[in-house]
């Protein structure tokens, strides 16, 4: 597959950063025994990742601003083009050692995603796409499943945890969904699981409270994939804003939304 400009510095900084964080999990095995345990070396593997990305992409694309899960943002002169980058999506599976994370890097320009990148260096998978030119997993085109039919499907979703997200709510979503579907999915890893939609490895998924940097890469891939990604009231212009995303074919989207949307 012949990759354009752009692509190519977004997967040479994914390459690079995903080098940093397949050597980091190496060594996750031996900090479990330890009496600090892992996660400040955790934190330092997501920060090193941010900084490798940062790196690499402002000095291939000088001026464009950068809005990282670490860092925050720092402007840059271009004031059209921002980089949303997750350096590691899927932190506690990566504090235990489990290889479901990525990379995941969006393109803004004036407001509209155009290009998208989701890596994991673990297995070597790498999701790419562009505004107007397919979605692919390496070298195949990606397309979104056909599955029309909820009992058909597998459907993937985020669960709240400890300090974090409405359970009550959760809990309202999973009681009306479970009869409905073939199955219920949490990976840990929300770029991951926009990606296996756009893949047709899953026939949607939901999620509520979610940071932009989890999901821009994803929408840009599901939509070039033939699929259909909103907001969970079915608004296609919020899902970045609200960080309340649904997705699939346009029949899965659509009876997930009228399943969800009412519940509060």
């Amino acid at each position: 597959m012949l990759q354009s400009a752009l692509m190519n510095v977004m997967v040479k900084a994914a390459r690079r950063a995903g080098r940093s964080l397949k050597r980091d999990l190496g060594e996750i095995e031996n900090l479990q025994v330890s009496m600090k345990g892992p996660a400040n070396f955790v934190t330092m593997a997501d920060k090193r990742s941010e900084e490798i990305l940062y790196t690499d992409l402002t000095k291939a694309r000088p001026g464009y601003g950068f809005i990282g899960e670490e860092g925050g943002l720092r402007e840059g002169a271009d004031k059209t083009h921002t980089w949303i980058v997750d350096p590691l999506d899927g932190t506690t599976n990566f504090l235990h050692g489990i290889p479901q994370f990525a990379i995941s890097i969006g393109l803004l320009r004036e407001g509209v995603i155009i290009a998208g990148l989701i890596y994991n260096p673990a297995n070597e998978e790498l999701y790419t796409a562009e505004r107007g030119k397919g979605a692919f997993l390496n070298d195949t085109r990606l397309r979104v499943a056909n599955r029309k039919q909820l009992n058909d499907c597998v459907i993937a979703c985020g669960l709240p945890h400890i300090g974090r997200g409405n359970h009550e709510l959760s809990r309202q979503e999973m009681t009306a969904l479970q009869p409905k579907v073939a199955g219920l999915r949490r990976f840990g890893a929300a770029s991951l699981d926009l990606a296996y939609v756009a893949a047709g490895r899953l026939d949607g998924y939901w999620e509520r409270n979610l940071q932009q940097w989890d999901i821009a890469a994803g929408i840009v891939m599901i939509r070039e994939a033939g699929g259909v990604v909103s907001d969970i009231q079915g608004r296609d212009v919020d899902a970045l804003a609200t960080g309340n995303v649904v997705c699939g074919n346009e029949a899965v989207h659509d009876q997930l939304v009228k399943i969800l949307k009412p519940l509060k």
